[in-house]
């Protein structure tokens, strides 16, 4: 829950600022600007003309800063393009949004699962959460019964057409960056993790949109 929290602000602020940071990186790796023609009075020798940098050491790696960040920009790009035709694919399936869709997984792998529970298990705000399950019960996907133990709680349970639209879509329903952030070992999370937030910090970007799901950014 916490990695997504920073990837989710990630993507959120990415989305508004990478094309700056493309034209940024892009511009300090341009081909070098080719010097003006000399006047023909002055001599063709490099030295001659200036003779400070005789000695000097030659700059090496000046555009590895900005190639590198390149190189990320693009790792970031095959990220959300394949979050993006993920959930394209989803909508085009089954015509809601991923995140219905894996609202909807969770409620058929655990009947009776509560509201509170549900938003948890996606680390979503409970409005949005609410706001889900209205749209699913309107739709005849999901029923929501009061808990026999406890009136006030409320259970979740997915009516047929649910389980129906559910078997026709091709997983992973949760999303391919979260199931892909659940294969992954716990050091590499934990890195992943530091340096996500060292971005974030870079970017000085609101988190508000930290628990939003990834198909509603």
């Amino acid at each position: 829950r916490t990695f997504l929290f920073y990837v989710c602000s990630m993507m959120h602020a990415l989305c508004i600022r990478a094309p700056a940071l493309a034209y940024a990186w892009g511009s300090s790796i341009s081909e070098p600007r080719l010097s003006p023609a000399l006047p023909r009075d002055l001599p063709a020798s490099g030295a001659e003309l200036l003779p400070s940098a005789r000695g000097s050491a030659p700059q090496t790696g000046a555009s590895s800063p900005p190639l590198e960040a390149a190189q990320v920009l693009r790792q970031f790009r095959i990220v959300f393009g394949a979050v993006r035709r993920h959930f394209r694919h989803i909508e085009k399936q089954a015509g809601i949004g991923g995140a219905s869709i894996w609202a909807l997984s969770l409620i058929a792998r655990q009947p009776g699962l509560g509201v509170n529970q549900l938003a948890a298990l996606m680390d979503v705000h409970q409005s949005t959460m609410s706001n889900l399950l209205r749209t699913m019960v309107r739709d005849g996907l999901v029923q929501m019964e009061r808990a026999s133990h406890d009136r006030r709680f409320v259970e979740l349970y997915a009516l047929p057409a649910g389980l129906k639209l559910l078997a026709r879509v091709r997983g992973p329903h949760a999303g391919v960056l979260p199931d892909a952030l659940g294969r992954l070992e716990p050091a590499t999370l934990a890195r992943l993790q530091h340096d996500l937030t060292r971005l974030i910090e870079a970017m000085d970007v609101d988190s508000s949109a930290a628990q939003t799901p990834l198909s509603m950014l």
